[in-house]
């Protein structure tokens, strides 16, 4: 199953609400840090409502702890990014990708881009309009791999 990765997220409601999709899934969600935030925030629970239970929640403390589990785990690296190379609906996805999203202001930093094994982007039809919300975008991009992998049946 894809994993979600939020790297250096910066804003409580955002993670709350990816914590929330997380759960409703069963996807396991991974923080690296440093965060811009406590993860005790109220503002991060209450946007995670209840659902905290729920979530398979890792906290790493830094891209290096990170990568030494990842190692430890195996699959891809898939890096969310308005300047990725593939459409991610059109990119293939497997069972062991981990779905990599940046900060909400500067998204994936370039030393993080350049270790993920591809880069995928979500299409917008305004130049204007720089990026979309990350939990949204974290949604779209979850759903899509899942949906591609058959896990959006009503029995799963």
């Amino acid at each position: 199953m894809p994993q979600v990765v939020l790297v250096y997220p910066q804003i409580p409601p955002n993670t709350g609400n990816i914590a929330r999709t997380c759960a409703a899934t069963g996807t396991p969600l991974h923080l690296v840090g440093p965060l811009g935030f406590e993860i005790s925030d109220r503002y991060l629970k209450r946007a995670g409502l209840d659902y905290w239970p729920y979530v398979d929640f890792h906290y790493h403390s830094c891209l290096e702890a990170f990568q030494t589990y990842h190692q430890q785990q195996g699959g891809r690296w898939l890096g969310f990014s308005t300047k990725g190379t593939a459409n991610y609906v059109e990119f293939q996805y497997q069972d062991n990708d981990w779905l990599l999203f940046g900060a909400e202001t500067t998204g994936l930093p370039p030393d993080v881009l350049i270790l993920c094994d591809f880069t995928v982007y979500i299409p917008m039809s305004q130049p204007h309009v720089r990026s979309l919300n990350l939990s949204v975008s974290a949604a779209l991009g979850l759903f899509e791999a899942r949906r591609q992998l058959g896990y959006l049946s009503e029995s799963e």
